[in-house]
Order: structure tokens, then C-alpha cells, then sequence
């Protein structure tokens, strides 16, 4: 009987050990098991909203004046800074008065010289009239003395007037602040010459103070005079009430929205130029009942925003596109593709994927929920 080596019969072996080991390594790895997240859920349900229509204002005087010389010259002294506190009667700045001070000289020596025309004039008429009484002169004589006379005495009060024009020409050169306030601003420095009514200074003055902010066109219906806001202070001091006290008869023409003024109690008094929040009452929202999720719940999906819903019976979540209207606060108010009720996810979004197991992450501390597996990790 014919043997085969046993060579051979190692060969014949090896080559279908060889063949196996070949297949076993060109065969896929089986895909590694998806682990399960832990999220955080929250019921959806309807809720009233927290905040309304907020505008950012600012604190301003109630009268402002722009203060100027009411002469023209050239400014010697500026005694006014930004932020002083005057009272009515400081003087604010100065004009070069030699000019007004030559004019003034002037009109004085035309008022001796009319007093001295009309007190020849007296004199005269004192005695053409015992002439007249003589029947030395005729009564026409005597009446062009009298007419002379008054003339004389027209002349003396002219020049009386000149004389006082004069002299509040001069005393315009120093320019008094006729009401107490707060200088706000400085338009004009020693050396510059300004003219007649040209402002120099800017005073806020004390008493009542407005909120000024601006409404858009949608809002502006509902913001009327007589309404009440609520005025809350960037500064940490608590809030105040106030009246809508003048709306614009037209918008901006550059912001296309309406400034409104609110006039503030008696009471309050927040700093000039200080920044608030205003909230007109008009415009809250407490009684409006809205679905809200947080935002950290959504995601961005194509052009929109959606969350994930969870599935309570597989527990596995499904994206579900949400239409997002408005936020509230830290809350973003959904206005479509939610209903009450359902699980959305509130934390961990990024990490998850279509048709996903997951489970619910609370903390220890917190009561279970009943039918929803829990991880505490």
C-alpha cells in the first residue's frame, strides 16, 4: 500500500488552518455596544410668563438750559466745571467788559450834557414867562420857550435810558446762573469769542427728573400718557414707580423708534445720566400662560431649533424641531411642537443620538420618579 510522507500530510494540513486564519482576519469586528447616557428630564407644561417688554433708559433733568451771554465778546474767565453745584446768582464766566464799560462812559456824558441843555431850558422859560406876565413878550414867544423846554427834557430822558441800556450791556459780560442745578456740560473756554446767545455752560435743574427711553413702533399703542412703569435701577438701589408723562408725535429719524419720558415721584432721586431698566405696565406678561423650556434643552437642527423627547416607554429619545417665539428670562418660550406632558431632555443634548438609550439622572437627594429607571452617577 502506497504511504504518503508525512511531510506532505503536514502540508496538507497546514493549508486549510491557513485558509481559516485568512478568513478570520479579513471578517468585520463586531460594532462596540453604544453606551447608555445619563440626562436630566423635565415635564412640559404651561407656565406664566416672568418678565414683559423691558427698554434701557436714561435719568435726565427735567429742564435743561443751555446758558449764553446775552451780549457778544470775548470770553476772559470761566469759573463753571462739568459737575458743579450752583446756586442762583453764581457767576458762571466772563466777557472782556472794557468795550460795554467806554460805551456806558459815553452814554453818561450824553446825559450830563442833555441835564445841562435842560436846565438852560428851564431858565429860560422861568424868565421869558415873568416877561410874559409884563406883557414884554407875546405869548407865541413864550411857548416856543416851553416847546424848547420839553424837548430838552425828552433829550435828558433819552439819554437816562441810553445811560441804563448801557449799563446792563455791562453787567451782561458776566454771565449768572439764575437758577440752581447742576452744570452738566461746557460748550465754550477762555479766549473764544462768542456771540450773542451762543451757549457756554448747560445746567440741570434741581427739582423733578424724567427716565427717557424709546419704544419701537409695534409697542408704542399701549405706552400712553398717564400709564404707570416700573423703573429699576442699574446701580443696586432698588426700584421706583413713574408716569408715562410725554410720548413723541413722531418716531426718530435716525433709530425709527419714539422717545418717551416718564417723570419719576418726588421722592426719587437717581443720579443724572444714570442708566435703567424700564418696564412699562402696560406691556407685562404675568397673566400669559406659555410653554417654556430651558436653553439648554435646545439644539440647533438645520435652520431651526429642536429637543429631545423622551421615549418612557423604550426609553430612547427622538429629536423633535420646536418654534422658538421669545425668551423669558433664562427660558426660551416655545410657540409650536410641543405639548404639555411630555419628557424633554434639559441637560446633556450634545451627546446624543437618534433612537438613543438613555437613562434618568437625578440627583440622590431628589424623589424618584415612578416607572423611569435612575442613574445617580
Amino acid at each position: 500500500m502506497f504511504q504518503i510522507p508525512v511531510a506532505a500530510r503536514r502540508i496538507r494540513w497546514a493549508v486549510p488552518l491557513l485558509g481559516l486564519a485568512l478568513l478570520a482576519a479579513c471578517s468585520r469586528p463586531q460594532p462596540a455596544e453604544e453606551p447608555v447616557r445619563a440626562v436630566k428630564v423635565f415635564t412640559v407644561g404651561a407656565s406664566p410668563m416672568q418678565s414683559g417688554s423691558e427698554f434701557a433708559g436714561e435719568v435726565r433733568p427735567r429742564v435743561e438750559s443751555r446758558l449764553g451771554f446775552r451780549v457778544a465778546g470775548k470770553i476772559t474767565r470761566r469759573q463753571a466745571e462739568v459737575g458743579q453745584r450752583v446756586k442762583a446768582g453764581t457767576v458762571l464766566a466772563q466777557l472782556d467788559p472794557q468795550d460795554y464799560r467806554l460805551a456806558a462812559d459815553a452814554a453818561r456824558a450824553q446825559l450830563a450834557a442833555a441835564v445841562t441843555n435842560r436846565d438852560l431850558a428851564a431858565a429860560d422859560f422861568k424868565r421869558f414867562a415873568s416877561l410874559r406876565d409884563q406883557n414884554f413878550i407875546s405869548q407865541a414867544e413864550l411857548d416856543r420857550r416851553e416847546s424848547t423846554l420839553k424837548a430838552a427834557q425828552a433829550q435828558v430822558e433819552q439819554a437816562q435810558a441810553q445811560l441804563a441800556s448801557q449799563g446792563n450791556q455791562q453787567r451782561y459780560t458776566s454771565l449768572v446762573a439764575d437758577v440752581s442745578g447742576v452744570i452738566t456740560a461746557v460748550e465754550a473756554e477762555p479766549g473764544q469769542v462768542v456771540a450773542a446767545g451762543a451757549p457756554v455752560v448747560r445746567i440741570a435743574q434741581d427739582g423733578a427728573r424724567d427716565v427717557v427711553f424709546s419704544v419701537p413702533e409695534d409697542k408704542i399703542a399701549a405706552v400712553r400718557p398717564g400709564t404707570g412703569v416700573t423703573v429699576r435701577l442699574w446701580a443696586g438701589q432698588g426700584e421706583v414707580t413713574g408716569r408715562v408723562r410725554e410720548v413723541a408725535a413722531s418716531a426718530d429719524p435716525a433709530t425709527r423708534t419714539y422717545p418717551v419720558k416718564v417723570s419719576l415721584d418726588a421722592a426719587a432721586q437717581p443720579p443724572l445720566g444714570a442708566t435703567v431698566t424700564v418696564l412699562p405696565q402696560a406691556l407685562r406678561q404675568d397673566a400669559v400662560q406659555a410653554i417654556k423650556v430651558p436653553t439648554s434643552a435646545l439644539r440647533q437642527q438645520g435652520q431651526g431649533s429642536a429637543v429631545w423627547v423622551l421615549d418612557t416607554q423604550t426609553m430612547t429619545v427622538k429629536s423633535q424641531p420646536v418654534q422658538v417665539a421669545t425668551a423669558d428670562g433664562n427660558e426660551a418660550v416655545i410657540a409650536a411642537g410641543l405639548q404639555p406632558g411630555v419628557q424633554v431632555v434639559a441637560a446633556g443634548v450634545h451627546v446624543l443620538a437618534p433612537g438613543q438609550k438613555v437613562t434618568v439622572w437625578r440627583d440622590r437627594a431628589a424623589a424618584p420618579v415612578a416607572g423611569l429607571p435612575v442613574s445617580t452617577r
